[in-house]
C-alpha cells in the first residue's frame, strides 16, 4: 500500500514555548507551504497582547503584504470605522489573518488576490491556535468563510452562521492551554462590503451590527 501524502504544514515552524513576540519572530521564517515563494513576508497578527477580542481574516492583501501588518488596506480602514460605530474599545483588540502569506494571481504589473484553498489554510492553521493560545480571548470573531473554515472546518458557512454567538469548537491543541473557551462569531469580511456595490450600505450596517454582538458577547 503506497505511503499516505505528506500535506504541508507550518508546524515544525510554530515554537512550543514564548510570548506572541517569539511567535512573530517564527513566524517570518516560516516555509510550511508554497505560498511564502511569492509573498514579500510574514504578515503577523498586531494589537494588544491582553487583547479580550481576536479578529480573524482571510490572508493579507496587497497593501499589507508589502507594509508587513494586517488590516492596513482600504478593509482595515473599513473594519476600524465598523468597530469605532459598533462601540467596540479598538485598544481590547487584536487582528491577524487565517493564513499568513499574500496569495495572488498576477495581471500585467497588478497582483489579484486568489482565496487560499483548504490544504493552505490547514499549513497555516498551526500559527492562529498558537496566538489564540497566548491570547486566550473571550471572543474570536471570524471575517468571511476562510476564517470560519480554519477554526470550524470546511463545511462551515458564515450565511448560515453569522451574527449569533457560537460554541467554540472541541479543538485538542487548545484543550490544556485555555481554561476558558471563548465564544465565536462569525461575519462578512470588510473586503465583501467594499465589493457590495449598490447593497454597500446595508453590507456595511450588517457587519456593523455583528461586531455589536461580539461587542456584547464580552461583558
Amino acid at each position: 500500500m503506497p505511503a499516505a501524502p505528506e500535506w504541508p504544514t507550518a508546524a515544525a515552524f510554530v515554537p512550543a514555548t514564548g510570548d506572541l513576540g517569539a511567535l512573530r519572530d517564527a513566524a517570518a521564517g516560516c516555509r510550511g507551504c508554497p505560498l511564502f515563494e511569492n509573498a514579500t513576508q510574514t504578515v503577523f497578527g498586531r494589537g494588544t497582547p491582553h487583547a479580550r477580542m481576536v479578529l480573524v481574516g482571510e490572508q493579507p492583501g496587497d497593501v499589507e503584504d508589502q507594509k508587513g501588518v494586517p488590516f492596513v488596506g482600504p478593509a482595515g480602514h473599513l473594519l476600524v470605522q465598523a468597530l469605532d460605530e459598533a462601540g467596540v474599545d479598538r485598544g481590547s483588540v487584536w487582528v491577524t489573518n487565517a493564513v499568513k502569506h499574500f496569495k495572488f494571481t498576477t495581471r500585467g504589473k497588478r497582483r489579484i488576490h486568489a482565496t487560499p484553498d483548504t490544504f493552505e489554510v490547514a499549513a497555516c492553521r498551526p500559527w492562529l491556535v498558537a496566538e489564540l493560545a497566548r491570547l486566550r480571548p473571550e471572543v474570536v470573531v471570524l471575517l468571511g468563510a476562510t476564517a470560519g473554515k480554519a477554526v470550524f472546518g470546511p463545511s462551515f458557512r458564515v450565511t448560515q452562521s453569522r451574527g449569533a454567538p457560537l460554541d467554540w469548537p472541541d479543538v485538542p491543541e487548545l484543550a490544556t492551554a485555555w481554561e476558558r473557551r471563548p465564544v465565536a462569531l462569525a461575519t462578512i469580511h470588510p473586503s465583501a462590503v467594499l465589493r457590495a456595490g449598490d447593497a454597500r450600505a446595508e453590507a456595511y450596517a450588517g457587519l456593523v451590527a455583528d461586531l455589536r454582538v461580539a461587542g456584547g458577547a464580552l461583558s
